[in-house]
């Protein structure tokens, strides 16, 4: 969503997002961003009619709900890289635990990583002190900067792009459960992984200080 007027705070986030995608590729300080999607899980009361020939496979419409999962997506886009977690809750503590994994397992030789998230209450540095206590939320900071889309503007992350691609290629279908879910999103992962599929993003800070003239302080 764009504000109809005026907005300074808008523009200095969105400047700031689009500053970092005109950067290039840089393997010691990573720019990645991160987004979040609840997962329907819905399974079938009735077996399917499998496909055969001049007939498509048969679904029953009625479905049974098996609740929901959550998933994260990181994505390098420079790099082409992805990586698909999926967990039961989306809290606080979960996000502390991909970050993380961010850190220390995906990039452990990265000088710094900088974090592209929306300004959701949990993506915030004080969820990993109240996850893992000061001093090991003190070295994880270290080596992370945060960089937060605008209030209303998540379509500036790119992360967003990559999970609807996964939507559309991966789950688009009835998926029972979780380890279902993990199960179809990793093997999406290392196939897209493997093409090394990038985001080709054309919207610049020159774009916007045209295209979204309205938005900026006028002196």
């Amino acid at each position: 969503m764009i504000p109809p007027e005026e907005d300074a705070e808008f523009v200095a986030s969105m400047e700031a997002v689009l500053n970092l995608y005109q950067q290039p590729l840089d393997t010691d300080v990573p720019v990645v961003n991160m987004d979040e999607q609840s997962v329907a899980l819905r399974g079938d009361t009735r077996d399917p009619h499998p496909a055969k020939p001049g007939q498509v496979k048969r679904v029953d419409s009625e479905y049974k709900r098996n609740g929901t999962a959550q998933l994260f997506i990181f994505t390098e886009a420079l790099a082409g890289w992805r990586r698909v977690s999926v967990r039961e809750r989306r809290t606080a503590v979960d996000w502390a635990a991909e970050v993380r994994v961010l850190l220390d397992e995906v990039y452990p030789l990265a000088k710094r990583i900088i974090l592209v998230c929306d300004n959701l209450n949990t993506h915030n540095l004080s969820s990993l002190s109240k996850t893992f206590g000061t001093e090991e939320a003190e070295r994880l900071c270290s080596r992370l900067e945060i960089v937060y889309t605008p209030k209303h503007g998540s379509w500036l992350n790119i992360a967003e792009i990559e999970l609807s691609v996964l939507t559309r290629q991966c789950l688009c279908r009835r998926i029972p459960d979780i380890e279902t879910l993990r199960r179809e999103t990793k093997a999406w992962e290392k196939r897209r992984n493997s093409e090394a599929k990038q985001v080709d993003w054309h919207f610049t800070t020159d774009d916007a200080r045209i295209r979204l003239k309205h938005l900026y302080p006028q002196y």
